[in-house]
């Protein structure tokens, strides 16, 4: 392995080994606590334009396999680990991590302390930088992270389907408004039956409503939620007349629809174990998570909304709902993948509230 570097737009460095790809690599670094699903996140929409930084200290030691993708290609700009194991141990894989982030063009590094380094984003917050192999150009790699924002190399509307598709089921039409979705979303949906019409984020409301669709689903993605406005009518007039879920970036664009507003988190959530709390019952569940915004609390002021759920760890909103209307949201991923699937009831809500309205 050839010496690497890992470069902070506040010109924080740190050396490692390069593995992967030779290509050079620039995104938001943030970071992942999960043990487990590296091919899952690297696979994920919503890391479109991020560095990821896995906390857990030995990565790669399963390998990849072709079943456990979330999209149909990688999204991350590069990955960031303590130590890589070249050796996959897992009875189903079919190619190791380095091969498979060499076929995708994304570079790697391995041998830094990652602990610092989370350390570092959790004091400092999420910032850009620079994988390279070029080690003896510190400068000028720290003057290109500087000169790089997230919101240019993560678009949103670059993330989801360009073209319209459908998934036939026999039970409740879904109309998936897709704005980076992850497959175990449909894999959810499609298991319960529905039949799914999934279309471009940015859809029209003829378009939707063409559908002839029993419920809407917003998905999740990468970006700024509040670059979505132009969305934010058809989503107000689909509450009014329509079942409507949204998970993660959804839950943001809900957030919005209903006048709230939204804001970046320091250095974001990201694992597959942080506890929410349901404040309708008190439960607590385990949770998998992948976001960046949240929606201000104090936006929230009308008084057909109701937050349901916060997260544990630092009282942000988690969860909200209309109080008369089957409008809701999660902020976290009911569908994991990776992570616990505490939170699969939440499809089930929105079959519910789906067949309820067509038998109304």
């Amino acid at each position: 392995m050839e010496k690497a570097v890992l470069v902070l737009a506040d010109g924080k460095c740190f050396y490692g080994k390069s593995f992967g790809s030779g290509f050079e690599g620039t995104g938001e670094v943030v970071f992942n606590t999960g043990m487990t699903g590296y091919q899952e996140i690297l696979t994920d929409p919503s890391y479109t334009g991020q560095i990821v930084v896995m906390t857990y200290p030995l990565i790669g030691n399963y390998g990849i396999n072709e079943e456990d993708v979330e999209s149909c290609k990688v999204r991350v700009k590069g990955l960031v680990v303590k130590e890589y194991s070249p050796i996959s141990g897992s009875w189903k894989h079919t190619d190791t991590l380095d091969n498979y982030l060499k076929k995708n063009n994304i570079p790697g590094i391995c041998g830094l302390d990652t602990r610092a380094l989370t350390k570092h984003i959790r004091n400092k917050g999420a910032m850009m930088g620079v994988i390279s192999n070029q080690t003896d150009q510190i400068d000028m790699l720290a003057q290109k992270a500087m000169a790089t924002s997230y919101e240019e190399i993560a678009s949103p509307f670059g993330a989801g389907t360009e073209k319209p598709y459908h998934i036939p089921g026999r039970g409740p039409k879904v109309a998936v408004l897709d704005f980076g979705i992850k497959e175990n979303i449909l894999r959810y949906l499609t298991d319960m039956g529905c039949d799914v019409y999934v279309l471009p984020g940015m859809s029209s409301l003829k378009d939707i409503m063409a559908t002839g669709c029993d419920g809407v689903l917003l998905s999740n993605g990468p970006g700024n939620p509040e670059s979505f406005s132009p969305i934010l009518p058809t989503v107000k007039t689909l509450m009014q007349t329509k079942p409507v879920f949204g998970i993660c970036l959804g839950h943001q664009i809900l957030g919005l629809a209903f006048g709230g507003r939204t804001y970046k988190l320091l250095f974001g959530h990201r694992g597959a174990n942080h506890p929410v709390k349901d404040l309708r019952n008190n439960r607590v569940y385990i949770t998998s998570q992948n976001h960046g915004y949240a929606i201000d609390s104090n936006s929230l002021g009308k008084a057909d909304v109701e937050v349901t759920h916060i997260n544990i760890n630092d009282q942000t909103i988690e969860g909200i709902c209309h109080k008369h209307l089957p409008v809701f949201s999660v902020q976290y991923h009911p569908e994991a993948a990776p992570g616990p699937q505490d939170s699969r009831y939440l499809f089930e809500q929105f079959l519910q509230s789906m067949s309820y309205c067509m038998s109304a």
